[in-house]
C-alpha cells in the first residue's frame, strides 16, 4: 500500500515552500501561486438535515495540542500590531507563519492528524455537521492531482458553549495573521477540527483512481 506521505508532501510541505518563497520576496509566477491554493481549499462533503452537500473551505494544519497556547500568543502579538497598513501587516504575517508553521524546525511541531477550518456561513455544512460529524474532504489540482480524506468534524463554538474554545481562537487567529484582522468577529466564526481517519489517492494516475493510502501518523 502506497504511503499517504505523498499527500502530506503536496498539501503541507509544498505549500510551506511556496509561503517561504513569498516571505523571502522571490518572484513566483501568479499561476503557480494560485495553483498552490488547491491544497488549501478542499471541498467539505457533509450529509444531514440539509441533504448531501459540498462546500469549499480554507483549511490549515495545526500545531500539536501542547504547542497551541504558545503559538496563539505569538499570533496575538502580531495581530495587535495591526495599524491599518495591509501590505506591511501581511508581509510581517508571512514571517510569523514561516516561523511558527513552515520552517523546518516548526514542522516538527505540526499535528498531521488534524486540520482546522472556520464556518463563516452557518448554512448547509453547519446544519449537517451539527447532526452528523462524518465528513469527507476532496482536494483537486488541475489537471491530475486529487486526494480524498475521510474522518470526522468536531465543532468549537464559544457562543454556544459559553466557555473559552482554544481551537476556535487559534484558527481564527491563524486566519487573521495574514488577512486584515478583526477579533470582533471571532465569536461568530465557529471552528471545525477535522480528524483524519483515511487518505485516498484519487489522482489520474496508475496508482490513483480511488486507492487507499497507508496513513503514517498516529492521533495524539
Amino acid at each position: 500500500m502506497k504511503s499517504a506521505e505523498a499527500f502530506f508532501n503536496w498539501a503541507f510541505r509544498a505549500r510551506a515552500q511556496t509561503v517561504t518563497k513569498l516571505q523571502m520576496g522571490e518572484d513566483m509566477a501568479r499561476e503557480k501561486v494560485f495553483l498552490s491554493f488547491c491544497s488549501h481549499n478542499p471541498a467539505f462533503i457533509s450529509n444531514g438535515p440539509d441533504g448531501l452537500n459540498g462546500s469549499i473551505k480554507g483549511v490549515g494544519f495545526l500545531p500539536k495540542p501542547e504547542y497551541l497556547e504558545e503559538t496563539l500568543e505569538v499570533y496575538l502579538q502580531h495581530i495587535q500590531s495591526y495599524d491599518g497598513d495591509d501590505q506591511a501587516y501581511s508581509t510581517r504575517g508571512l514571517s510569523v507563519l514561516v516561523d511558527q508553521l513552515y520552517s523546518p524546525e516548526a514542522q516538527k511541531r505540526i499535528d498531521f492528524t488534524r486540520l482546522g477550518s472556520l464556518e463563516m456561513a452557518k448554512k448547509h455544512s453547519w446544519n449537517n455537521y451539527l447532526a452528523n460529524p462524518e465528513a469527507t474532504l476532496i482536494y483537486y489540482q488541475p489537471p491530475m492531482i486529487s486526494y480524498e480524506l475521510r474522518g470526522t468534524v468536531e465543532i468549537y463554538d464559544e457562543a454556544a458553549s459559553g466557555e473559552r474554545e482554544l481551537y476556535q481562537q487559534f484558527i481564527n487567529a491563524q486566519h487573521d495573521v495574514y488577512h486584515r484582522p478583526d477579533t470582533s468577529r471571532w465569536l461568530t466564526y465557529p471552528a471545525y477540527v477535522f480528524s483524519i481517519e483515511e487518505v485516498w489517492d484519487n489522482c489520474a494516475s496508475k496508482e490513483g483512481f480511488g486507492t487507499r493510502m497507508e496513513y503514517p501518523y498516529e492521533s495524539g
